[in-house]
């Protein structure tokens, strides 16, 4: 995409994420080392060397805030072709920032919510993103099929998946990394992949085939 619209979509990502924000650089990085070292002692995110999901998010919360904070070496092949708003980026990543959309979400709720039991949702809220990661690195290289031997343990949780908008077609993403369309046979659908197309008829995006 052009200038303009990687700027749009940077600052509508924080927008919609607010305090659970992942600096693209270091998602970007992050993603990289999981598809090279994927279910090794190196991926920084492979369920198969936890006990449980937690332990799991904490080894890669650390792995990121090092790539984040560009305390963590990491390896050249891993850098560029992302895109970086240092001024955004810093403030998004900051404690300051984080509680200061804590704090909008309870005085949200506060003036909006009509029930005390709406208050339960304020954590998938605050941690939306860590809980979208959990979910997509945990079950997607535990349970459900496999297309493809990829030689790891990627699987394909979920047939038709709409509720994480085709992450969980892992196995697939895993066989074909560069794909805009998670899905690979007939009998599934990666909701997001029709509006990819959209966008790029209407030239927001460009497709790269491979």
């Amino acid at each position: 995409m052009n200038k303009f619209w990687e700027r749009f979509f940077h600052l509508m990502t924080y927008i919609t994420q607010g305090s659970s924000y992942l600096v693209p650089r270091a998602y970007a990085v992050l993603h990289r080392m999981h598809h090279t070292y994927s279910d090794t002692e190196e991926d920084p995110h492979s369920p198969n060397f936890f006990k449980d999901v937690f332990s799991m998010m904490w080894h890669t919360k650390k792995i990121y805030s090092g790539i984040s904070n560009q305390t963590l070496a990491v390896s050249q092949k891993f850098l560029g072709n992302y895109p970086q708003w240092n001024f955004l980026d810093g403030l998004a990543d900051s404690w300051g920032g984080r509680i200061a959309w804590g704090a909008f979400y309870v005085v949200f709720y506060y003036f909006f919510a009509t029930e005390w039991w709406m208050y339960c949702l304020l954590p998938i809220h605050f941690m939306m993103g860590p809980i979208h990661g959990a979910v997509v690195n945990w079950c997607g290289h535990k349970y459900g099929y496999q297309n493809y031997d990829n030689q790891d343990k990627s699987r394909n949780t979920l047939p038709f998946d709409f509720l994480m908008l085709g992450e969980l077609f892992q196995n697939n993403h895993h066989k074909h990394p560069n794909s805009p369309n998670f899905a690979a046979k007939w009998w599934e659908f990666d909701p997001i992949y029709p509006v990819l197309k959209l966008m790029h008829f209407t030239r927001i995006i460009q497709l790269r085939k491979g």
